[in-house]
């Protein structure tokens, strides 16, 4: 019985003219359909403007001898996605990172890192558990210098590295295409058979899981005269297999898939971390550039979300509540108004609704969020001092300007893409999970009320007069037709020092009486 090939999806992200796509023809034997970007402007102007896609196989390694359990492979194929480097199309290198098992990080060795270079590491750093860092353009370097050139960089970029996850990361130097875009061809490229020996080390099994509910995403979409339309993409999760049902749910149609293809070979299924080409028929490719498919009714369509939240340390602005954001979840970018909130205050009491206080909540990392607590309203994200891992824990209540359809607990970055793209700063404010969606376009009046989120607000009045020992009549604190029975139980400071709370109404007038707690005022 022939062995299976294990796929394996690197991603390649770097600067603008970093030298990407160059590197990615160089190391790849088979181009899928969607590589090497087809949008005329991207050829004219030698970038990449979309997700492409292409592959390469080699010999299984060593390591990996043995390890895929009932599943034996013998080979191991090679999935490049090359992310654009343009800084305006980062959604799209989020869409990326998202389906990628290691990451190319490509540095021009002349120009160092850049801010689009940090802003891929950092994307990096949220989706991906592995880098290589590939220096590249070396044959633009002088002979005589060139080695101590990669050394001087190759120490910069490890000191820049040391803060994040991928310190001590492998560093090679290669020129992909010696000469620049315009060369011709003949030149071979200098230090990619050694990359492809790295590459090879780098690799690790996947954590591949065919159970569950099928999600791909669909990069390109296309017509084959006599057989149908094919969407090719990549299996997020779950698995497919010929004549399953899968849904297009952003166009709320479904389709029986009549073949499958893993680069131009049929096969009878896929699953998890596959790099595949589905054919359906009776399809307008035209209706999907690119999006979602799954297994019918497994994916939302959401108007609103509650999503956990921290601020990405490079981001220089604040996060401010009513604020707009760039949200990228699942394969779309859409904005979305963001409402901050967290646990109470170390030192505040929670307001009394309809129910007893809840016991003051630490501000713990590990508490989950459900509608039974009751939320502080902020008016920024909180940022404590000092080490940023330190912040409370807090969420973001997010109002999308259209629906968009994904996965609940789906990666969630919130950027701020209209940011000048020369400006030297970095346009990703905040990531998180997506923990609840809301479903209903009324959501606002049919779920939201579930959201107890409270302000604390304060307000002066002046005592009237004093009745007994321990109570005192208050005015000018609310308006005569004010409903008193919502203040009820709340709590009043006096400015001699003493403290009460709030009894009830006093007459037609708007005034109220107030317990004072411990203290006889006649004495």
């Amino acid at each position: 019985m022939s062995g299976f090939t294990l796929n394996f999806n690197v991603g390649v992200l770097g600067h603008v003219d970093s030298g990407k796509t160059s590197l990615a023809r160089a190391l790849s034997s088979t181009a899928s359909t969607a590589a090497f970007d087809k949008n005329p402007q991207s050829r004219e102007r030698g970038i990449t403007l979309d997700l492409g896609f292409s592959s390469f196989a080699v010999d299984l390694p060593d390591h990996l001898q043995g390890s895929g359990g009932p599943q034996q492979y013998d080979s191991l194929q090679f999935t490049l996605v090359d992310c654009p480097g343009h800084a305006s199309l980062i959604r799209t290198i989020i869409g990326g990172a998202q389906i990628i098992d290691l990451m190319m990080l490509v540095v021009d060795v002349v120009k160092g890192v850049q801010t689009q270079t940090a802003e891929c590491l950092l994307i990096g750093e949220l989706t991906c558990p592995r880098m290589v860092v590939v220096l590249n353009k070396i044959d633009l370097l002088p002979s005589n210098k060139r080695q101590s050139a990669i050394e001087k960089m190759t120490k910069r970029l490890h000191k820049t590295l040391e803060t994040t996850r991928f310190k001590e990361c492998p560093v090679i130097a290669v020129a992909a295409k010696p000469g620049g875009p315009e060369a011709p061809d003949t030149e071979e490229p200098q230090g990619v058979p050694e990359l492809i020996e790295l590459l090879k080390k780098q690799t690790y099994l996947p954590q591949r899981d065919p159970g569950g509910d099928l999600l791909m995403a669909v990069d390109h979409c296309f017509s084959i005269r006599g057989q149908g339309t094919v969407m090719t993409g990549t299996v997020l999760q779950g698995s497919l297999a010929i004549n399953d049902t899968v849904e297009i749910p952003a166009l709320k149609v479904t389709k029986k898939i009549k073949s499958v293809q893993m680069f131009r070979k049929p096969v009878s299924g896929a699953m998890q971390g596959d790099r595949v080409g589905v054919c359906v028929t009776q399809f307008d490719p035209k209706l999907l550039e690119r999006g979602l498919v799954c297994t019918p009714g497994s994916l939302h369509t959401l108007y609103a979300a509650v999503i956990s939240v921290r601020k990405i340390g490079y981001f220089k602005g604040s996060l401010a509540t009513r604020a707009k954001f760039h949200i990228t979840v699942g394969h779309e970018t859409v904005m979305a108004r963001v409402t901050f909130f967290g646990l109470p205050p170390v030192g505040t009491s929670e307001p009394r609704f309809d129910t007893e206080p809840l016991p003051l909540q630490p501000c713990s990392l590990d508490t989950p969020f459900t509608f039974d607590r009751e939320y502080f309203y902020q008016d920024e994200y909180v940022t404590s001092q000092g080490e940023a891992r330190s912040n409370p824990k807090q969420w973001a209540l997010l109002e999308f300007e259209r629906p968009v359809t994904c996965p609940l607990l789906c990666l969630v970055i919130g950027s701020k893409l209209d940011t000048d793209i020369h400006a030297n700063a970095c346009r990703l404010a905040f990531q998180g999970r997506l923990l609840q969606g809301f479903e209903d376009k009324s959501y606002a009046e049919t779920a939201l009320p579930r959201l107890r989120i409270y302000k604390s607000k304060q307000k002066e009045g002046q005592v009237e007069r004093v009745t007994d020992d321990y109570t005192v009549i208050g005015r000018n604190l609310f308006k005569k037709e004010t409903n008193l029975q919502l203040f009820v139980g709340l709590k009043v400071t006096l400015s001699t020092g003493e403290s009460g709370v709030i009894e009830g109404g006093f007459g037609q007038s708007g005034k109220f009486k107030i317990r004072v707690q411990g203290k006889d005022f006649l004495k």
